[in-house]
C-alpha cells in the first residue's frame, strides 16, 4: 500500500525531522513477539528493531505498536528491515500491562476514532464502559460507543438511555454486526485516511464487525457462553486492515482486564458530573463520605447520583493515584510536554502548508 493509503499526510510529514537518507517512513500493521510487520512504499514485510532502538527503549510504551509510524531501513544485503525510530504519536490507547508489573502497554497508536464496542446481552456493563471511556478520553482520539447485538434485545432504547447517562457528549450507536442493522451509521467516521480502533471485551462482536466493514471474512468468529454471554479470544493479535472506502481499522483482542495507565484527565472527563458536584462541597479537601456540606453526598441522597457510579469514580481515582506514586510524575509530565510541543510544531507546519495551497 502507498503511504497515503496507510494514512500518511502532511501532519506526519511535518514530524519526519532530519531522517537519514536510507530511512523510509512505514506504518506498523501488525506485531508478534520481537517482530513488527511494516508497510509503506515498499513490499510489506516483517521487521525487527535496531540495536539503538532496543537500547533506548526503557519501557513497553517505547516499543513500536500497531498504528505507529516508524523510520525503517531496508537492508539491501538481505535480512529483515530495521526499525530505527518511532515517530511521536498523535494519539495512543494504552493500559497497564496485565499482572504485577508496573509498565505501560500501547494497544494502538495514531488513532483518529476509538469504537468502544459493548454487547447488548448478558455481558452489558456500564461500569466497564466507564473504564474504557476514561482511557479513550486520555488517548487523544475521539470516542464512539457501539452497542452491538441490537437484534437480540427488546430493550435497546432503555440501554441506550443508560449509556447516555454515563457517556455525556459521546456518540452512541445501537447496531447488529451480524445482520448489518445500524452499521452504516458508522460510515461518517470512516473517511479515507482515517484510522479507527475497535476496543472491547471478548464476545462483544468485534470480529463480526470487522468482517462486515471489510466485506469479507478476515477474522474468525465464535459463539459466546450462553450463561453469561462472555466470549473466548478469537482475535489473538492486533492488526491494521485497509477498509474498502479508504479508512484503516485496527482490531484488537478482547481485553480480560483494562487497568488504566496515566488516565487522570480521562477519569475527570468521564466523571465530569461528579467532578462538578465536588466543586460545590463546603470544604476544599472534602473526602465525599460523611463530611458536612458535601455536595456529592447530597446528590447521592437525593437520587441525582448513582451510588455504583460514585464508587467506580473512587476506584478509578485510587488506581491512578497508585500509578502516580510508583512512576516518576515529574518525568511523565516532562515527556508529555515534550510530545505536546512536537505536535504543536507539526500542526503549525501543517496549517502553513494548507494556507500556502499545499496538497493534503
Amino acid at each position: 500500500m502507498s503511504l497515503k493509503r496507510l494514512g500518511w499526510n502532511p501532519y506526519f510529514d511535518a514530524l519526519w525531522q532530519d531522517p537519514r537518507a536510507e530511512w523510509l517512513p512505514a506504518r506498523v500493521i501488525s506485531q508478534q513477539r520481537g517482530l513488527w510487520r511494516v508497510a509503506g512504499d515498499f513490499a510489506e514485510c516483517w521487521a525487527e528493531t535496531s540495536g539503538t532502538l532496543r537500547a533506548a527503549a526503557e519501557t513497553g510504551g517505547d516499543w513500536p505498536a500497531v498504528g505507529d509510524w516508524v523510520a525503517a531501513e531496508i537492508l539491501h544485503g538481505g535480512g529483515r528491515p530495521l526499525i530505527h525510530k518511532v515517530l511521536p504519536r498523535r494519539s495512543k490507547f494504552v493500559r497497564k500491562v496485565a499482572g504485577r508489573r508496573l509498565e505501560e502497554q500501547v494497544i494502538a497508536a495514531n488513532v483518529d476514532t476509538a469504537f468502544v464496542v459493548m454487547a447488548l446481552d448478558n455481558d452489558f456493563n456500564v461500569r466497564r464502559l466507564e473504564r474504557y471511556l476514561a482511557q479513550c478520553f486520555e488517548s487523544g482520539a475521539k470516542s464512539v460507543v457501539v452497542l452491538n447485538k441490537a437484534d437480540d434485545r427488546g430493550d435497546v432504547a432503555a440501554r441506550v438511555a443508560e449509556v447516555e447517562g454515563i457517556a455525556a457528549g459521546v456518540p452512541i450507536f445501537a447496531a447488529s454486526a451480524r445482520t448489518g442493522e445500524g452499521v452504516d451509521a458508522l460510515d461518517i467516521f470512516l473517511g479515507a485516511g482515517q484510522t479507527i480502533v475497535l476496543l472491547g471485551s471478548s464476545g462483544v462482536g468485534k470480529s463480526t464487525l470487522v468482517n462486515h466493514l471489510l466485506q469479507r471474512d478476515a477474522q474468525a468468529v465464535q459463539e459466546v457462553r450462553a450463561s453469561d454471554s462472555r466470549g473466548r479470544h478469537t482475535t489473538t493479535s492486533r492488526e491494521l486492515f485497509a477498509l474498502p472506502g479508504g479508512a484503516l481499522l485496527i482490531d484488537t483482542p478482547g481485553l480480560r482486564e483494562l487497568q488504566l495507565w496515566g488516565a487522570t484527565e480521562g477519569v475527570e472527563r468521564t466523571f465530569a458530573d461528579i467532578e462538578e458536584l465536588a466543586t460545590h462541597c463546603k470544604y476544599g479537601n472534602c473526602g465525599h463520605t460523611a463530611e458536612p456540606g458535601c455536595a456529592v453526598q447530597a446528590a447521592l441522597v437525593e437520587g441525582r447520583l448513582d451510588e455504583q457510579r460514585l464508587e467506580n469514580w473512587r476506584k478509578l481515582g485510587r488506581e491512578q493515584e497508585f500509578v502516580q506514586r510508583k512512576v516518576d510524575p515529574l518525568a511523565r509530565q516532562q515527556e508529555k510536554e515534550r510530545v505536546k510541543k512536537l505536535h504543536r510544531g507539526a500542526k503549525q507546519k501543517y496549517d502553513q502548508r494548507r494556507k500556502g495551497g499545499g496538497k493534503e
